[in-house]
């Protein structure tokens, strides 16, 4: 299974922007489409954005549509999270996943990293 590791959480206010990044090892990353979701106290986990191992197809939350991009670089093994105007309502706990492009299964997580927007 492929490691991640995610970066670039933190503390931001309302209207702020961040990029999160996952970098993966031990797999080949080309062959794995990619997903962040977040986890916020008193909520599921949701699935925010994902991308297919090509780059090719992307999927957005309603809640974070025309907000957030999710881009890859194959070549440096990363998945990016580019989130812009953010609320303080994508306050949780970020976590990149890996999925193998064969199966549906979400089977390889990071550790994740905290995204806190104030107000």
């Amino acid at each position: 299974q492929v490691q991640l590791v995610e970066s670039g959480g933190g503390l931001v206010q309302a209207g702020d922007s961040l990029r999160l990044s996952c970098a993966a090892s031990g797999g080949t990353f080309s062959t794995y489409a990619m997903g962040w979701f977040r986890l916020a106290p008193g909520k599921e986990r949701e699935r925010v954005a994902s991308i297919s191992w090509r780059g090719g197809s992307t999927y957005y939350a309603d809640s974070v549509k025309g907000r957030f991009t999710i881009s890859r670089d194959n070549a440096k093994n990363t998945v990016y999270l580019q989130m812009n105007s953010l609320k303080p309502e994508d306050t949780a706990v970020y976590y990149c996943a890996a999925r193998p492009s064969s199966t549906s299964v979400w089977g390889s997580w990071g550790q994740g990293t905290q995204v806190t927007v104030s107000s």
